[in-house]
């Protein structure tokens, strides 16, 4: 494998990428010789490098693919072929050979290019995703599609990065050998789902066991060997046996794939041999394909977790760079972990793979017994916090808001139903930025209100979020504390855990005319325009339930009533509002301030806050042309 570079550093100009130069569509690539497709991996790596270090992004999923991606394109004549990319990380390097090149120093930016596969952007991008394992029911769906209306087409799901841990792609699997439809699934196993040695006689036997010849000595043997049984018998069990001791085979051919690996990743002459004896086979094919996180960029070899994203490369060669001195939310989230596990043995800790993203490394060094991390499971994670609640233990589940959707049906039926002790710690609520629509959380107060016996709260500062979840912990049945992403407004935490009063908001400030009433993050913006206006502003903090005597109290005293929320306003907070509001026979002008009824894409916090009118200029701009519809 000479042939391939090992990288040190981020590159800070632009390098020079001669051949990657003249590929700007997948048909440019299948022009190029096979033997030059190793300075094509080299050329494309060294760009993706340099490209994540302007931008900041996923990265060390998208350096295990350089290989497979070309190998892909090469082999298959897409977008006419089908791939289908699962979560989307490893999706950089196939931006870049469909058309993106330039446009990659744009990713994840306002206006820029998505961070995901979609649809909208390139007709390469087959399936957007966001959320992981769903690569796999997304390309049957389109294999079914291909048979039906008879086009020869070929069509394969690149899953991996730990997406083989969630039931939906067995589940997939196990559909797939029922439906007489032609699809690859190709496991991109870098180490989070299924590893195995590779060695030159398990490669050998990945070409074998793809090869023409020995698809037909294999099928012919059935159709013979079926006529007596017990030799079959015998043949079959033969076979997995032999699969069996060099590569984890057994489980996908019992479940119909006709298994094929493992094999090295990054040897693209393999990879493209292989792709092309596989495009002849019918049926599901499994294609096991070993690589390596961050492969070829050394740092991120060492630390393929801290690679899995960096931030925009600074002057000083620096990928690590946040350093501001408020802790960010999910800091005193984790904190607060820490604290309460040492007050409460009772204590346990649930995370869907999200151990970095929702700080729990701690906790789960100091209570490794108490601390579960269930992999990229969330409907498990819901339910396992059930589980243990129905006997006596305090689970926290630390989620984000957009993956808490995929356990919505759990946390329904199996916690809320039941009136279960389990706490949610819901990260990365209302705008997350450059990540875009698939990772906004901006659904959390409208599907979380409307479920009976929950605790819904926002805090709107660092200290309120330790007391909140201090609060939640208390509280006898099903509780959630709704935080931002990112760092706090400065307010010093107090150590003293105290709970709040149930569904009792906070008056921050008495004013004239219109009364604001603020959720969770936007108390900040909001306190700028009572300030600047002289309006009230109450300082929500419960959802659910609201503060009934502040509500009526500001409808009597104020001529105005604002509702302010990071999440849609459809079915949102403010909409709590103006139905106890009704419920009360009382009437009074109600703007609901929230996110607009369309997805918004992505961009820094304070770009998309603007787009959306939720900045204090932005509040203030809305708050002004409602008071001149009143006023006729």
């Amino acid at each position: 494998m000479s042939d391939y570079k090992l990288f040190q550093e981020i590159p800070t100009s632009r390098p020079t990428t001669p051949l990657l130069d003249q590929v700007n569509t997948p048909a440019d690539l299948r022009e190029l010789e096979e033997q030059q497709l190793p300075q094509l991996a080299n050329e494309l790596r060294e760009y993706l490098l340099y490209s994540v270090g302007q931008t900041g992004g996923h990265f060390g999923a998208g350096l295990g693919v350089v290989e497979l991606t070309v190998a892909l394109h090469y082999a298959f004549n897409t977008p006419d072929d089908r791939l289908v990319w699962d979560v989307g990380h490893q999706a950089y390097p196939h931006k870049i050979l469909t058309g993106r090149r330039e446009q990659m120093l744009t990713v994840r930016q306002y206006n820029g290019v998505a961070a995901f596969p979609k649809r909208e952007e390139s007709e390469f991008d087959t399936f957007g995703v966001g959320h992981s394992s769903t690569s796999i029911s997304a390309a049957l769906g389109m294999a079914i599609a291909a048979r039906e209306s008879q086009q020869p087409r070929h069509v394969a799901a690149i899953i991996g990065d730990g997406s083989m841990t969630a039931g939906m792609a067995f589940e997939a699997l196990a559909h797939a050998a029922h439906v007489d439809a032609n699809l690859l699934v190709i496991l991109n196993d870098n180490e989070m789902s299924i590893s195995e040695n590779v060695g030159g006689f398990a490669t050998y036997l990945a070409k074998v066991l793809s090869s023409k010849a020995y698809t037909r000595m294999r099928e012919g043997s059935k159709k013979v060997l079926s006529k007596l049984p017990k030799a079959w018998e015998l043949a079959r069990k033969t076979e997995e046996h032999f699969k069996g001791m060099v590569s984890p085979s057994t489980l996908f051919e019992e479940m119909g794939f006709h298994y094929i690996g493992p094999i090295d990743g990054h040897d693209i002459h393999s990879l493209v041999n292989t792709l092309n004896n596989i495009k002849d086979l019918s049926g599901p094919q499994f294609l096991h394909v070993i690589t390596k996180k961050g492969k070829r960029f050394a740092p991120a070899e060492a630390d393929p977790i801290g690679y899995h994203a960096i931030t925009k490369l600074e002057k000083e060669h620096k990928t690590h760079t946040d350093q501001r001195p408020k802790p960010k939310y999910s800091n005193v989230f984790g904190q607060w972990l820490c604290d309460m596990a040492a007050a409460d043995e009772r204590l346990m800790g649930i995370t869907p793979a999200m151990r970095e993203g929702s700080d729990l490394i701690q906790f789960s060094k100091d209570y490794p017994n108490r601390y579960f991390d269930v992999a990229i499971a969330e409907q498990h994670a819901v339910t396992l916090a059930a589980g243990m609640a129905c006997d006596g233990l305090k689970p926290v589940v630390a989620i984000y808001s957009t993956f808490l959707q995929r356990g919505y049906d759990q946390l329904v039926h199996d916690v809320a139903v039941q009136n279960l002790d389990v706490l949610f710690a819901i990260d990365r609520a209302g705008l997350v930025g450059e990540d875009g629509p698939t990772h906004h959380g901006t659904l959390d107060l409208s599907y979380l209100r409307c479920v009976p016996n929950m605790l819904v709260m926002t805090p709107a500062d660092e200290n309120e979020a330790r007391q909140m979840l201090y609060t939640g912990y208390q509280h006898q049945g099903p509780a959630a504390v709704r935080y931002p992403r990112g760092a706090g407004c400065g307010k010093a935490i107090e150590e003293q855990m105290q709970a709040l009063p149930i569904g009792q908001a906070e008056l921050r400030q008495t004013g004239q005319k219109v009364m604001l009433m603020a959720f969770g993050s936007m108390v900040t913006p909001a306190e700028k325009v009572a300030e600047r206006k002289g309006y009230g502003l109450l300082n929500m903090r419960f959802v659910k339930p609201l503060d009934r005597n502040a509500i009526i109290q500001a409808a009597q005293d104020y001529d105005v009533l604002v509702t302010i929320e990071e999440n849609v306003v459809a079915g949102g907070a403010g909409s709590g509002i103006n139905e106890l509001l009704m419920q009360e026979a009382v009437v009074k002008p109600v703007l609901n301030l929230g996110l607009p009824d369309r997805w918004v894409d992505q961009g820094s916090h304070n770009e998309l806050l603007a787009e959306c009118g939720l900045n204090a200029q932005g509040i203030e701009n809305s708050i002004e042309a409602y008071l001149k519809k009143l006023a006729g």
